[in-house]
This record gives structure tokens, sequence and C-alpha cells, in this order.
């Protein structure tokens, strides 16, 4: 018997369309009915590709004694995260304030007109350890609504204005002080003998390690720098890396980046495509960038659709199982190589009878063995025999944001090894964009099989003028740089906090919540305030425009106040912070015919402004007549000469 999540846009929602709970999509309606019945309100967020989500499904939401609890007396709502991040980030923000940390699952109680009074995670079916079970929550909140509201209601009305409270703000501090602070923090946590940061769970965050490889471009800073190339080499190593398939898992369960949470997520290998490709630009090792092309080969081969677009998610489920698709037995590799190379394979990533993984292994480098790459013969075998295992559940959901992500980190990657393939890639993405998920000149968030999900946020904006202004850069195409101009002014125009600085999540015409939500600390992904001051900057280097620097400086002294405190959450701030007071170089190259233009890979670095001349000019007129290169930063023009060094 289905519920009210058929015919939903959310591939999470269609999953829980069958359940015996009678789920409601967030709509007026659900709420509606509380208030009529004089119910509260469950509310479950989570998303397709969510292990414990998964779990909690199975063990609760497919139970008819639980379904029957829920239906007999309370509206339940489902909500997916990456469909309504606004949502998602009220109620995420609700759940830790409540219990000091977050996750998904977010498990809710909320009143008929949408305020919290009870959040956790995720919860058994029965009580386990320091757990409550559903069969025992469920009632106790019950009760306590039929006997104790008031109490209920007291506790709704301190966590919202515990979370309304404006925090004092510190004079705006300079951003070097920031700066240190943060390789203070950083240094501090960092792993020097497994890289990363913190213990268990671990997760990759290539956008602070890109940060970290900035500090050490600009700076000179070497600790900066060493921190993160460790990382990425561990990272690389460790199982978090899919060795037959490529690409990264969301985390890793332990310090050693052995043993992920298997899921893999498109944001994810994008960020990390981003600080391979800047490692890369650092070192020259052709290591970093081999690593970039595995996982974009992996994002292109598994999470593209037809159309040229990028899905969001592979579930770290098959089978019923978390991790089953990945765990290999020494003599299935044998099979699959024959006994010389499968031997040979084995030895190398420590595939052997002891196992790591459920009776099996997850393939690492962890022992130090050479980071030469295999060969793409027997990683083709592998991955063929593993596609007869039982499928991964993937979400075709296209996710605008993370979709910009992708396009910049093909950009950057095309910059580095002047493969068409990612170029192209980057552009099929861009393209579909451009034509389903903009309606009569509005930006839409989602889309699934064509139909458009809900409107845009402030993450949809600013990661798509990051990847705009990412493929401008290669292709010159006026169209891209009018592109992300328009996302930016949208932002200026619509999302703006008038009173405190920054920009809300949602646009002042959105769907209004019991708060507006505003995020601008860096998470698992770059909030989209931070992302803002990185587009402005950029903006600002490659138009000239007053109008950018200025937003790029106002949004810059509002993130250095929010920094101040606890500035490693920040990475990307402290990119376009690095960016703006540490110029990058104005490169016009002239050449005699197009042919004698520098082709990709180019030899300048990832965020030089580079304008080519097809022919001299007379401000740019040729040396000795060969193709030649005009550097110039903050103001400053060196000779003109003839190699670019």
């Amino acid at each position: 018997m289905a519920n009210h999540l058929q015919g939903q846009t959310s591939p999470y929602l269609r999953q829980h369309a069958h359940n015996p709970v009678d789920w409601y999509p967030w709509c007026q309606e659900a709420f509606q009915k509380a208030q009529t019945e004089d119910k509260p309100v469950f509310l479950s967020i989570g998303y397709s590709t969510c292990h414990w989500c998964h779990v909690m499904e199975r063990e609760s939401f497919e139970d008819q004694e639980v379904a029957e609890l829920l239906n007999r007396d309370f509206v339940s709502i489902k909500v997916d995260r990456e469909e309504r991040p606004d949502i998602d980030s009220l109620y995420m923000s609700v759940c830790q304030a409540f219990t000091g940390s977050g996750g998904w699952p977010i498990t809710l109680f909320l009143t008929p007109d949408q305020r919290p009074f009870f959040a956790g995670t995720y919860f058994p079916k029965t009580s386990q350890r320091s757990l409550p079970g559903m069969l025992q929550l469920l009632p106790a909140i019950r009760r306590s609504w039929d006997h104790d509201r008031d109490k209920l209601l007291a506790q709704s009305r301190e966590i919202l204005d515990f979370l309304q409270t404006e925090k004092p703000q510190p004079d705006t501090p300079d951003h070097r002080d920031i700066r240190l602070k943060a390789l203070e923090q950083w240094r501090a946590a960092f792993d020097p003998v497994w890289g990363g940061f913190g213990s268990a769970p671990k997760f990759p965050m290539g956008h602070s390690l890109l940060a970290l490889l900035t500090i050490g471009e600009k700076t000179g800073s070497r600790p900066a720098t060493a921190m993160a190339l460790k990382t990425l080499e561990q990272l690389y190593r460790g199982g978090i890396f899919d060795h037959i398939g490529g690409g990264f898992s969301r985390y890793s369960t332990d310090r050693q980046f052995l043993i992920p949470h298997f899921e893999k997520m498109l944001y994810d290998n994008a960020l990390l495509i981003l600080a391979y490709c800047k490692a890369w630009s650092v070192t020259h090792r052709s290591f970093f960038r081999e690593v970039a092309c595995r996982t974009a080969d992996y994002a292109i081969r598994e999470l593209t659709l037809s159309s040229g677009t990028f899905v969001s998610a592979q579930d770290a489920d098959s089978g019923g199982e978390e991790g089953r698709f990945y765990a290999i037995r020494p003599e299935e590799v044998l099979h699959v190589l024959g006994r010389e190379k499968g031997t040979k394979f084995n030895q190398r990533y420590h595939v052997s009878d002891q196992a790591n993984f459920m009776g099996g292994n997850i393939p690492n480098l962890l022992q130090g063995v050479d980071l030469q790459p295999e060969s793409s013969e027997t990683l083709t075998l592998l991955q063929n025999w593993r596609r007869t295992r039982a499928p991964l559940h993937r979400d075709d959901k296209v996710i605008t944001s993370w979709n910009g992500l992708m396009i910049g980190a093909l950009s950057w990657l095309y910059r580095v090894t002047g493969e068409e393939k990612y170029l192209n890639a980057g552009k099929n993405a861009w393209r579909y964009l451009k034509t389903v998920h903009w309606k009569k000149n509005a930006l839409m968030a989602s889309s699934l099989d064509g139909k458009t999900g809900p409107k845009a946020f402030l993450d949809d904006h600013a990661f798509l003028a990051f990847g705009d202004l990412a493929l401008y850069e290669v292709t010159r195409e006026k169209t891209l740089l009018d592109q992300a101009e328009t996302l930016c002014r949208r932002v200026l125009e619509d999302f703006p906090d008038q009173s405190r600085g920054g920009f809300f999540l949602t646009d002042r015409d959105g769907e209004p919540l019991i708060l507006r939500p505003k995020e601008t600390a860096d998470g698992a992904l770059p909030s989209g305030n931070s992302a803002m001051a990185w587009v402005l900057v950029r903006l600002a280097h490659l138009t000239g425009k007053d109008e950018w620097d200025r937003a790029a400086e106002v949004q810059l002294d509002f993130l250095a106040k929010q920094a101040a405190s606890y500035p490693t959450a920040y990475p990307v701030y402290l990119l376009a912070a690095l960016e703006r007071d540490y110029p990058p170089e104005e490169v016009t190259v002239a050449a005699p015919t197009k042919a004698e233009l520098p082709h990709q890979p180019w030899p300048f670095p990832l965020d030089a402004v580079v304008n080519l001349l097809e022919k001299p000019t007379p401000e740019h007129p040729l040396v000795n007549g060969q193709t030649t290169y005009y550097v110039c930063r903050d103001h400053a023009c060196q000779p003109p000469r003839n190699l670019y060094s």
C-alpha cells in the first residue's frame, strides 16, 4: 500500500513510498492534518545513499508495530536533505543544539506549527544501551504531548531562543592573523603517522587540503604544504580510495583511512580532484595528477547520465550489507587475473586470508609500497568482474551545486592534463544545467528524470558560478562569464542578510520556515557564504570590475568575524582571503599565429589570469618575432619574454 510519497522527485522519498508508515512529504497538508488532529509531527531527514537511513528503515519504518504507533499518534514527514538543504540546515542546527552532535538520519518531533521539541539521529526499534528504541520513544513522546505539553513547548522556546541569539562579533580581524591561527589549529590536530586531522572517523575534506596547499604556495609555509601532501598521499594509499574502480568514499572509520564508510558522493570527489590538481601544480609530481584523473574517470564512468550531467551519489550498501560490493577475497582475484597476475595484485594490495573487512579485504597500499599506477588491463578485468555482484544503488538526482563543483574540478583537470575528455565532460554537464535547470530565468536546485525540484539555494548559485568561471578560463566563452555575473548579482539582490551581513541559504521569496537558515562555516561541503567570497574575488580578478571587488571585500570582512575563533572551519574563506591578499599573476600571451599559442596543460599556476592573443597588438608586440609572455602581478609588470618561467 502506497503512502503520500509516490510521484516525488526525490529518490530518497520514493524509497519510502511503500513503507507501512503513512509518510507525507514536507507540505502544508501534513501540518494542517497535525493541527486538525492535535498530533505532534514526526520528522525524518536523510538521503538515499545513507547507510544508517537504510538501517532505520529496515528496523523501524518497514515494521508494522512501529508504523502503527506512528500512524496512530503522529503525522510523519520525510525530507531529502539533498533536495531541501534549507529544512536540513535548520533542523540539523536544532539537533546539534539538543544533543551536541549531528548526522543522518535526523529524527525530530515538532509541533503542528513546525517548532521542534525533541531531536536525535538514529534510533533502533528497541532500546540498545544508551539509545532508546522507537517502541519506547514514541509512546513516551506521545504521553508528554498529551499530559506535559507545556514542558515540551518550553523546551522548544529555549532551543529557538538559543538559535536566534545574536552572538557578539569582534572587530574585523586581520586575515593574516586568522590564517596563522588556522595553521596552529591544523598543526595541533594533524596526524603525522597516517595523515589527516583528529582521530576516527576521518573525513577527506578536500577544501581544507586545498586551503593548506594554497597557504604553502602563497606564503611559503612548509608545514602547510607538508600536512596537505602527506594527507593526500595517505588518502590514496588507504581503502577510502577505491583501488579497483577509482573515486573516494565519504569518510574513513579509522585513523589509517583503511576502512571507509563506502558511499561515494559527487561533491567529495569534485573537491578532491581540485586538491589533487593543486598538489600537482605545486609539486609537479605525476602521482597527484594520476589520482585526480582516476577520480574523474570514476565520476564520468559511474556517476554520469546519458544526458552528460552528474548524479549525486552511489550507495554504501549492496545486497543489504554495507561494503559487500568492495570486499574481495584472494581466491576471487586469482580467478579473475590468473595465478601470476593475481598473486602480484594480492601481495601489493594486501588481499589475504587474514581479511580486514567482513571476511574479505579492502585493497590498500598502506604498507609503504610504491605508488605506481596499476595497469588499465588489470583494473578493467576487476571492474568488469565486480559489476557481476549485487549492484550498488545510485541516486540519480541531479543537484545544481554539486554539478557546479564538478564542472570546476574537470576544468582544472583539463588545465593540468590537456585531455579533452575532461573538458567535454564539464561542458556536457553545464549544457544540461543550462537547458533543464533554468526555468523562466530562475535557477532550480535539482532534477530527476528531467523533472525539476525546488528553486535554487545560495549554494547552487555560488557553486555553479565557480564552475562557470573555471570553465570560462579554459574556453573563453563569454556566455560562461555572463552567467557567473548573473548568478552573483542575484545573490547580492535576493539573499543578503541586511542586518548581520552575509547571505541566507534561501532567497527572499523562499518558503518561510520558523527560522531563515544561514550557514557560514564549511562542513563536508563549503558553505555558500564561503564559496561566494571565493567566487567574488575571482570575478574581480577576471573582470577588473570594482563592483565585484567591493562585494568581495564586504563578504570577506563578514566571514573574518565568523572565522576568528575557529578558523579551520572556514578553509574556503581562507582561500578567498589568500587570493585577494596575494593577487594572481596576470599573463597575456601574444603569438604570431593561433597555432603557436600555448596549449593545455598550461605552464601557468592554477589561479593565474590568462589572456591569449592570436596575433600581436600595439600594446603587446612580439619579442624576437616569437610567442611572447607579458606577466604582471598587483599592478607591476615584468619585462616581456619568450619563455614562461
